[in-house]
């Protein structure tokens, strides 16, 4: 139930929190591959702000972001019960799961010195 630019763009985000630059510049490159507008991949930093993102896409974000900064403070409940409410059960299971992926991936190309160069 998650498109693949959208997976994009949360692997995107969680990337940008952990400021991996090889992951932010890989899954920005995918997600327009995968038909995001470079608006949609621009304003993923600022998705809060924008009007760009539907609430399914909003509730995933904010998802997204808790597992990243799960140590911060957990996932919310008030996090987690607005993901409920606009997402079934595969949807909140996909992005749990592409959270933890992706945060494992950044902790593996950020001490391990991924070259990213133009």
């Amino acid at each position: 139930g998650i498109s693949e630019g959208m997976v994009h763009l949360l692997k995107l985000r969680a990337s940008q929190i952990n400021e991996c630059a090889f992951c932010v510049r890989m899954h920005a490159r995918d997600a327009i591959d995968s038909g995001e507008s470079h608006d949609r991949v621009a304003l993923t930093a600022a998705w809060e702000e924008s009007e760009y993102f539907a609430k399914k896409e909003r509730a995933s974000f904010a998802l997204i972001e808790a597992i990243t900064l799960i140590a911060e403070g957990q996932v919310p409940d008030s996090v987690y019960s607005e993901a409920a409410r606009v997402l079934d059960e595969k949807e909140i299971a996909a992005v749990e799961w592409i959270g933890i992926a992706i945060n494992a991936w950044n902790r593996i190309a950020i001490p391990s010195r991924y070259p990213v160069k133009p």
